[in-house]
């Protein structure tokens, strides 16, 4: 999946105007203290994701759901979710914030099931097979309209 360009180079270049029209408004003051100088340096804000970023991250709280319910019931994929997350992160997670966000709605999926399942039963095996469809659902819409 390959994140669209144009977009991005209209953002910096608002980003990079924005601090110089601010800048040329102002006006000296008399009397007035000069500002003082940024101990450190603000990190430069992260770029807008892709279109598709709301989808992705419901996708990865769904593999989230799925790796908690699969080990839960002794799926034979169970372990199979963490590896194709890590392989998500591995593609998708191009700065540090997606792929604290990733990780973030992994673990939200994850959590959601473990607080009200704590064994398996016919509704935490009806859970899992719902959730599998959705993310397979999910993904094919992902690959038919972004993929390469």
């Amino acid at each position: 999946m390959r994140a669209p360009a144009r977009g991005m180079a209209v953002l910096a270049a608002l980003l990079l105007i924005a601090p110089l029209a601010a800048g040329a408004q102002r006006r000296p003051q008399p009397n007035a203290k000069p500002p003082a100088a940024p101990s450190a340096e603000q990190p430069a804000p992260e770029p807008s994701g892709p279109p598709y970023e709301p989808q992705l991250l419901q996708l990865a709280e769904i593999m989230g759901s799925l790796a908690y319910l699969r080990t839960l019931c002794g799926g034979k994929e169970a372990q199979d979710w963490r590896a194709r997350m890590a392989a998500l992160i591995e593609a998708e997670g191009r700065t540090p914030q997606r792929r604290e966000r990733l990780t973030t709605a992994f673990n939200r999926g994850f959590r959601a099931y473990a607080l009200t399942h704590r064994s398996c039963t016919d509704a935490s095996q009806e859970a899992a097979a719902r959730l599998a469809g959705e993310g397979e659902a999910l993904s094919r819409a992902l690959a038919g309209r972004y993929g390469g």
